[in-house]
């Protein structure tokens, strides 16, 4: 966040005193107001004020509100740091101030339409503080919480939430994008996002970034006029057992689904996936003899049977590794590969990669996936509520895509899939880990319809090529 920071410094060094947060101010009160379903006079508002600069916006647009026909009621949790600014802004448009006593800051707060968090800005550190906690049982009982910048008590750089958190219905946030706005456990904190434009000049090297369709559209393979199936890549796939058969099929399906020309399939399942898909290729093994490949996905549904790992590993192609066969990896046979590797758990199996718990890992998401990242010398894809890519170096890309049905069995093997053409046809691990991603969101939330139902994998597979025509459209 000390890019933000810096480029707010900046930019106010530019402008009058002031300008800069009634810029802010500007853009939460029209974000208010549309939250108030444009009624906004004879509406009740409760801001919640800290002493930073968080608070003086809160005040400032609060006021704005107040002009506006709005009965603003401001609760002050450090009554003698209130931004003065803001607080004589607001008294003089008509605002009013709570009691002191924490009996009344409650009962304003559960009267509120809208509760307004001003409390803590992006330099907050740790949950919020005990005169703050105590309000959270009434803020989650009013109708409706947005959030200035953040939700407080959440941290800005990492998504972390280390004690007590506002749960906000919507957050509007000043200049960029924060990365614990965009990442879990923080994220669901946040409710709908809304960026205000405040003039802020911001460095291209970002701590992380969420691709949109434009760009995704643009890293998507697409065959020339001479291409054949060999020319647009060839994916190998090693998946499946006697137990878990469906996995082979699952990931076949993606991979046929992903761009590449043609998928070679190794392993025990080969009877299931021509079953289903008659247009594979497939050989009994061992990976190195079963024809060129331009990748490989080896893992989904193995089970205990690692033999293939070491050969596919051994490749001088770029190797995606899922599910079974991350639990026979050590960071020293991934690290002396030659070409890329792109290692994808899910939070269980990153705790075991990393040797912690799995709910370690779920609290510090971000961090956790660029310890992977530098341990293995791999690119890492942690698969979750928020999905994160990283490698050694550049900011770490934030999954937008998905919706929480994709939390079903085999969802994962049809990612693997997709992501392995995508590498076979010649995107590098970072590009093809983001754009495997972004697709496998975007067919889920195809599937599951816009009011949202429960899907089955086998159903993301189906709508993948209709979340590529929505990318390139």
């Amino acid at each position: 966040m000390e890019t933000v920071r810096a480029a707010e410094r900046e930019l106010m060094a530019r402008l009058p005193e002031g300008a800069l947060m009634q810029r802010a101010a500007a853009g939460l009160a029209v974000a208010c107001a549309e939250l108030l379903g444009r009624r906004v006079y004879g509406a009740r508002v409760a801001l919640l004020v800290g002493s930073g600069d968080n608070g003086g916006d809160a005040l400032y647009a609060g006021a704005r509100l107040a002009r506006r026909g709005a009965g603003v009621v401001a609760v002050l949790l450090s009554p003698g740091r209130a931004h003065p600014g803001g607080l004589a802004a607001l008294l003089a448009a008509g605002g009013q101030v709570s009691g002191d006593a924490p009996q009344d800051w409650a009962r304003d707060v559960a009267r509120a339409d809208l509760v307004v968090d001003g409390i803590v800005g992006i330099g907050g550190r740790g949950g919020l503080r005990a005169e703050a906690a105590q309000l959270l049982d009434a803020v989650r009982q009013s109708a409706t919480v947005v959030a200035v910048d953040l939700p407080s008590g959440v941290d800005a750089d990492s998504g972390e939430v280390a004690g007590e958190a506002v749960y906000a219905d919507a957050t509007v946030t000043f200049g960029a994008y924060k990365p614990g706005l965009l990442i879990d456990p923080a994220r669901e904190r946040a409710g709908a996002l809304r960026l205000v434009d405040i003039g802020l000049a911001l460095p291209e090297d970002a701590e992380a970034e969420a691709l949109q369709h434009a760009e995704v559209a643009e890293l998507l393979p697409r065959p020339g006029a001479e291409s054949d199936k060999y020319r647009r890549g060839v994916v190998g796939v090693v998946a499946g057992s006697a137990r878990y058969p469906g996995a082979a099929v699952l990931a076949v399906a993606g991979a046929l689904r992903g761009g590449a020309g043609a998928v070679r399939y190794v392993g025990p399942a080969a009877d299931a996936v021509l079953a289903r898909f008659p247009e594979t290729l497939v050989h009994a093994g061992p990976p190195h003899r079963a024809g060129r490949v331009q990748a490989w996905v080896i893992g989904p549904g193995m089970g205990d049977e690692s033999d293939g790992l070491e050969d596919v590993l051994a490749a001088d192609v770029p190797v995606l590794v899922d599910a079974d066969g991350l639990r026979f990896l050590t960071p020293e046979r991934v690290r002396r590969r030659t070409a890329g590797t792109l290692l994808t758990p899910h939070a269980g199996e990153a705790a075991a990669l990393l040797g912690r718990g799995r709910e370690e890992i779920e609290a510090a998401r971000l961090r956790s996936v660029r310890e992977l990242a530098g341990r293995y010398g791999a690119t890492v894809l942690l698969k979750g509520s928020t999905t994160l890519v990283a490698d050694a170096s550049g900011p770490v890309r934030v999954n937008p895509t998905g919706t929480g049905w994709l939390a079903t069995a085999g969802s994962g093997d049809v990612l693997s899939g997709v992501t392995g053409s995508l590498l076979a046809a010649g995107l590098s691990p970072r590009d093809a880990g983001s754009v495997g991603a972004y697709l496998h969101g975007l067919a889920a939330r195809r599937a599951a319809g816009p009011q949202g139902a429960p899907i089955l994998a086998t159903e993301v597979a189906d709508h993948l090529g209709e979340a590529w025509r929505d990318v390139v459209d």
